[in-house]
């Protein structure tokens, strides 16, 4: 930046920053700056509860509703299959005269068909695509599903339904359950004969994955009993049911129980396996789907597949009244500046690593513009020296992580500062100033001191201390959706909260 520039930031004591270790200072966006060029992006296509697939180099979605989309650089989506009917050749035979996949759930209580959240993994032993998938009827009924395909985008075979969800004493003999499970207590599973929803899961939100051994194993679950995980035989592609222990929250039928219960808010179930940290993490979701439902991505751990998943405070979720504390809470309603409309219910996510060993964080958002519309969108995780995951605050653009760390100079002045707390509600979280000062000092909006930051020499990381509450993350540099050059940072608690936090720059 030119000398005169400089001197007219110090002049105004305006605060400085860099955009890279060792980079010259560059002088910070006015507040007034940000909010006169609020831009956006369009994703281009709209897939809701969005699961990704890489294949050489080009990543798909597969969302509710059968649709499905594309892209090249996880920012822009080509749609290529959309709706519930005969017409989307994402299935060659899903509505032939058999019908099979509703043979269970019949229709669904608007007279027409679900199909929801399906995902798609490469089968390694059978040489496919196998797309896992729920059809569905009510809150309770519902059935899980797989189909199977020689290319990413299909189509994609039906191949059968394995696993059924709401029946009763009068209907059970309508689901596959006493074939697997001949001998079965039914008072174990029915209240008053119908399905004991607080204590089994509704079979919806399927996802799979291989463990760190080369086993395969879906999730699945949703509001209702919770969430749930059974082994997946990698030959066929049906899943290996286990014996009943009790005890160890095991049946027969429907696996492992992992969290949640009682019809608490909870569902979109996605299990990632980390190398680099050894850790299962298991994504969820909190709240209801719609814009002020208070949808929200939260986020468990376990160094074994089958569990105990643990939030940051060490807690497992099982049957609670209030869920809400549970869970180290991602993202939920907030904005910024810089941000075009106020981001509304995130969630139903899945994520990846990428072939450059970057981790993502794939998902569906709405916004404040008085719809329910939403679009996909993938920001990058990164992980804390806690090895707790935290999304960075923008839709990704390119962006890494600068290992040699930096310089506390460079990280001073004014951060526009987001809290997502732990509630299940239609707030939004707003943005508050902070000022980052010499000697790792952090002041509030009147000047008063909220706290302190760290650096770690010759790292990215930052522990960042607010109103006594210390939160653990990285430091990292983007261009936001705005067009801007930012720094910001992303942490987490111990109290299963989330900070970000973004500091502008204006251009060269």
């Amino acid at each position: 930046m030119k000398k005169k520039a400089v001197m007219i930031a110090l002049c105004l004591l305006a605060a400085v920053s860099a955009c890279g270790c060792g980079a010259e200072q560059k002088q910070e966006m006015t507040l007034e700056e940000i909010e006169s060029n609020k831009k956006g992006f369009t994703a281009g296509a709209s897939v809701h509860d969005p699961s990704i697939l890489e294949v050489d180099g080009e990543y798909y979605i597969f969302g509710s509703h059968m649709d499905a989309a594309k892209s090249e650089d996880l920012k822009k989506w080509d749609s290529f299959a959309t709706g519930v009917n005969a017409k989307n050749k994402l299935f060659s035979n899903l509505f032939d005269e058999s019908m099979a996949a509703f043979s269970f759930v019949g229709k669904n209580e608007d007279g027409g068909y679900s199909v929801w959240a399906p995902d798609v993994i490469y089968n390694k032993k059978m040489k496919k695509y196998v797309m896992y998938f729920c059809t569905t009827a009510t809150y309770k009924k519902s059935s899980l599903a797989f189909a199977t395909a020689d290319n990413p985008e299909g189509p994609y075979e039906f191949q059968d339904i394995f696993l059924d969800s709401g029946f009763t004493s009068k209907t059970v003999k309508e689901s596959n359950f006493l074939d697997i499970v001949p001998d079965a207590k039914m008072s174990d599973y029915l209240t008053a004969g119908d399905y004991d929803n607080l204590l089994w899961p509704n079979c919806i939100d399927p996802t799979v994955f291989y463990d760190k051994d080369g086993k395969m194993w879906m999730t699945y679950g949703s509001w209702s009993g919770g969430i749930f995980l059974l082994e997946i035989d990698e030959e066929t592609g049906y899943p290996i049911h286990p014996e009943t222990d009790r005890d160890a929250e095991v049946d027969a039928y429907y696996g492992k129980h992992l969290i949640g219960g009682g019809h608490n808010s909870i569902e979109g179930p996605y299990i990632l396996y980390d190398e680099k940290t050894d850790y299962y993490y298991l994504f969820v979701s909190y709240g209801a789907l719609q814009a002020k439902g208070g949808y929200q991505i939260r986020l468990f751990r376990s160094r074994n597949v089958d569990g105990p998943y643990e939030d940051a405070q060490g807690e497992n979720l099982g049957m609670v009244v209030d869920h809400s504390s549970y869970g180290l809470k991602m993202m939920g309603n907030y904005t910024f500046p810089s941000l075009v409309y106020t981001y509304m219910a995130p969630g139903h996510n899945s994520a990846f690593v990428d072939e450059d060993g970057k981790m993502y964080v794939v998902y569906h958002q709405r916004f404040k513009n008085g719809t329910e519309a939403h679009e996909p969108r993938v920001h990058q995780l990164f992980r804390t020296k806690s090895d707790w995951l935290v999304a960075a605050p923008f839709a990704t653009s390119g962006e890494t992580l600068n290992e040699k760390g930096y310089k506390e100079k460079e990280m001073l002045g004014t951060y526009y500062y987001v809290n997502h707390e732990t509630d299940i509600s239609r707030e939004v979280h707003d943005y508050e100033a902070i000022t980052f000062e010499e000697g790792g000092k952090i002041l509030d909006a009147e000047g008063k001191e909220k706290g302190s930051f760290e650096l770690e020499s010759g790292t990215p990381y930052v522990t960042i201390t607010l109103d006594g509450q210390k939160y653990e993350g990285v430091m990292v540099e983007m261009v936001e959706e705005a067009g801007n050059q930012t720094m910001c940072f992303t942490a987490a608690g111990t109290n299963n909260e989330t900070i970000w936090g973004v500091h502008y720059f204006k251009e060269d």
